[in-house]
């Protein structure tokens, strides 16, 4: 997916952006990107962050850099910040989501024969140089900012570095967060409000859908105001969000304990202990256990100071061989034990089924398997959180496909849990990954642990309701 940050201070900002900016590692996995403006001008440095963290690949650099004020990003696809020359005079930009219209839209940028593009991603038009483009097509950053954000189809939040200030602007449709944070002599705009305690920030203000605003040292002026509708992912909390990061009033860590004291509350399974998938299964889990006055135990240790996280790599076979060699078994609580685990989700099942065969092979009784969210059956099309190339790696539509041996089943009734096909699905996947038992949280369970009403939700990926 990716994350973004910025800083306009009154003193140097580097620090601040350096650290806010490495506060966003956990959403994206390619590239680490900071630009910063200064009396001498614009600098840019962007690393390749695949085998390395963004900490350690700037943390030379960051002494080299100065200035006050600065964007930063960590990207899931393109090399970011952009530096733009423009008639509105020059900026630096990154943006966050997906554009599903590109085609489209560059076609209508080369109608005026005097467009190009020069940022190629991996032999593509850069997405982002394609949003700078559509912003000056207009008159100035609002107009141009509002322009872009009504062309796109998918969603696209943005910062701009300008010489007056930052322009933050949140997607049409609010699917990703965009917080302002405030402390003396300086404003901050953030996907993660974890942001704010350890560099000093307190909350301000958190834009609402399509809504711009212009940050300087003193104040976030508003510029184009919130629109009516608001679809927010869902899945920030269930597993993309960071613990201590709060969107539209709900704290994330929150979230999850709620989400598994309700799976708890409707479940009669008997178990000895309950676990979470490391780490966005753990919240889960120990709101599951605390509810059901179950022992919360680790039958697996993660090891973390070599091994990244297993969704970062393309190549399946190397995500395989991470997730295994990060998650090390622990015997003695494993054997002859009677296991519920609490995921996040099951995506594509691949590495589960393999941590399940595990959890038997160490002497399991039965593996019981609680998921966060209901079955996958639609591939998102706004952010990108998943890396599958295909609807059909995900488990979900997978199990649909083997039931209904072909490629169009009609997907409305495996969506709804009272149906029958939603059962087969669920029975199919449990059979696959060689469960005791399965039983997902439902959309409305998720949605009362999230505490927000539907129509503000976007659950595409599970109902194709976006």
């Amino acid at each position: 997916m990716g994350g973004i940050f910025s800083v306009v201070s009154k003193d140097d900002c580097v620090e601040d952006l350096f650290y806010g900016t490495d506060y966003h590692s956990h959403l994206g996995t390619r590239r680490g990107g900071l630009a910063v403006l200064s009396k001498d001008g614009f600098s840019r440095s962007i690393h390749n962050i695949e085998n390395a963290q963004f900490r350690s690949k700037f943390e030379d650099k960051i002494p080299k850099m100065e200035g006050h004020s600065g964007i930063g990003c960590i990207s899931d696809t393109e090399d970011q910040p952009l530096i733009i020359s423009s008639h509105l005079g020059k900026f630096a930009i990154v943006t966050v989501g997906r554009i599903n219209n590109m085609d489209r839209l560059i076609s209508e940028a080369f109608d005026d024969r005097s467009t190009h593009f020069s940022e190629m991603s991996e032999g593509e038009i850069n997405p982002t140089e394609l949003v700078a483009t559509l912003i000056t097509k207009e008159s100035t950053f609002e107009e141009g900012i509002h322009r872009a954000q009504k062309a796109i189809d998918g969603s696209c939040t943005l910062l701009l570095l300008t010489d007056h200030g930052v322009y933050a602007a949140r997607d049409f449709y609010g699917r990703t967060p965009l917080v302002i944070g405030e402390k003396k002599g300086a404003t901050c705009a953030t996907m993660e409000t974890c942001v704010f305690p350890n560099l000093g920030y307190r909350f301000k203000h958190e834009l609402g859908p399509g809504e711009v605003m212009l940050l300087t040292p003193d104040s976030a002026e508003k510029k184009i105001p919130p629109e009516k509708t608001l679809r927010i992912c869902a899945f920030l909390w269930v597993y993309y969000g960071y613990p201590a990061s709060t969107y539209e009033g709900m704290n994330v860590e929150v979230m999850r304990n709620r989400s598994g004291a309700i799976l708890a509350r409707y479940d009669n399974v008997v178990v000895d202990m309950v676990a979470g998938i490391p780490d966005s299964g753990i919240a889960h889990a120990i709101g599951y256990a605390n509810e059901a006055q179950l022992p919360y135990l680790r039958p697996f240790v993660k090891y973390t100071p070599t091994w990244p996280r297993s969704f970062m790599p393309q190549d399946q076979a190397v995500r395989d061989l991470v997730a295994r060699m990060k998650l090390i078994p622990i015997s003695k609580i494993i054997k002859n034990k009677r296991l519920l685990f609490c995921e996040d989700s099951i995506v594509r099942g691949t590495q589960l089924k393999e941590t399940i065969q595990r959890l038997y092979e160490y002497g399991a009784k039965e593996v019981h398997m609680r998921p966060a969210c209901p079955p996958l059956i639609y591939g998102c099309k706004f952010l990108n959180f998943s890396r599958s190339r295909s609807e059909f790696d995900l488990a979900g539509r997978r199990a649909i496909r083997e039931l209904e041996n072909r490629d169009d089943s009609p997907l409305d009734e495996y969506a709804d849990p009272e149906s029958e096909k939603y059962s087969a699905m669920v029975a199919h996947i449990q059979k696959h990954l060689k469960l005791t038992t399965l039983k997902y949280q439902t959309i409305p369970y998720m949605l009362e642990a999230i505490n927000l009403p539907k129509e503000k939700v976007c659950t595409y990926c599970w109902d194709g309701v976006g």
